[in-house]
């Protein structure tokens, strides 16, 4: 579905370009339907409306959402990611991304309280002037610039290895809303849950495809289709998935700036015949 993009970025969680920025690179690349989706906020909507007014770019109203789910199976709780789209009363997601952003501040300074016997020194007031002292804001991708910034690691992916990935010393885990509730809050708010890059959580096939199930038993709308960098197999799998279930698809390329430039703004998989896009039940 060219021209639509609904996962992006902005430096109000872990991107590079402002708001406003982000407007004009999607109007630059062709985007006419555009999704602003940060981490557990939206703080960055009313500037990316500001910019897009007068514009050929419709923005949507979104927010990734940090959640999680478990699996009697395995006994063990997994990290998961549910977009938010197309809310039409934000109170209820509001409410719940407040406590989401208390819990993300909480994190990132018990991350660089763990880094600090580590590395000999305390970063935690470097990484606040990443975000304009605004600690809610603060993701494990400021922390690892920071750590790169000064010479401990040589690349950001080298602390997420080292220091502040799941099993490594410096790794606090999200203490997010489970999947269910966020799917719930997401619905009572009016919008469309969709799961996030399925391909991306380092979980099995058996997983991936567990998820994709109960992410449709508890009411998710729509599963993000993988990026084709992704294996066909991986690609197929999901796909049988979104057909057994009854999902819709969404697209986006979960650009990021700098932070991540590999990835290219608009640049999407391909819808196949018979998927049905969840924008198609965007209300206007």
């Amino acid at each position: 579905m060219h021209g639509v993009d609904l996962h992006t970025h902005s430096n109000i969680s872990d991107g590079t370009l402002s708001p406003g920025e982000l407007v004009s690179a999607a109007i630059q690349q062709g985007i006419h339907t555009l999704a602003l989706t940060d981490h557990d906020t939206m703080d960055g909507l009313a500037l990316a409306e500001q910019a897009a007014q007068g514009q050929d770019l419709k923005i949507i109203s979104g927010v990734e959402i940090s959640s999680q789910w478990s699996r009697p199976a395995t006994q063990k709780s997994y990290s998961v990611h549910v977009v938010a789209l197309n809310m039409q009363n934000s109170a209820p997601l509001q409410a719940l991304l407040e406590q989401q952003k208390q819990i993300r501040a909480e994190r990132a300074k018990q991350i660089c309280d763990l880094l600090t016997p580590l590395i000999g020194q305390d970063i935690y007031n470097d990484v606040l002037l990443k975000v304009e002292g605004v600690a809610d804001r603060i993701t494990r991708t400021h922390i690892a610039k920071t750590l790169q910034e000064k010479g401990i690691v040589t690349r950001v992916q080298q602390a997420f290895d080292k220091y502040i990935k799941e099993g490594k010393k410096a790794y606090v885990k999200f203490d997010g809303l489970s999947l269910e509730d966020t799917i719930r809050v997401i619905h009572d708010s009016q919008g469309f849950a969709v799961l996030a890059h399925p391909t991306r959580y380092d979980l099995s096939a058996t997983n991936i495809r567990y998820l994709i199930e109960i992410f449709a038993k508890y009411g998710g709308d729509a599963v993000e289709l993988p990026p084709n960098i992704d294996p066909a197999s991986t690609r197929q799998m999901v796909d049988r998935m979104i057909a057994e279930h009854g999902l819709k698809v969404s697209v986006g390329s979960d650009f990021h700036g700098e932070n991540m430039p590999w990835i290219k703004l608009g640049n999407i998989p391909r819808v196949k015949d018979g998927q049905i896009g969840i924008w198609e039940s965007f209300v206007e």
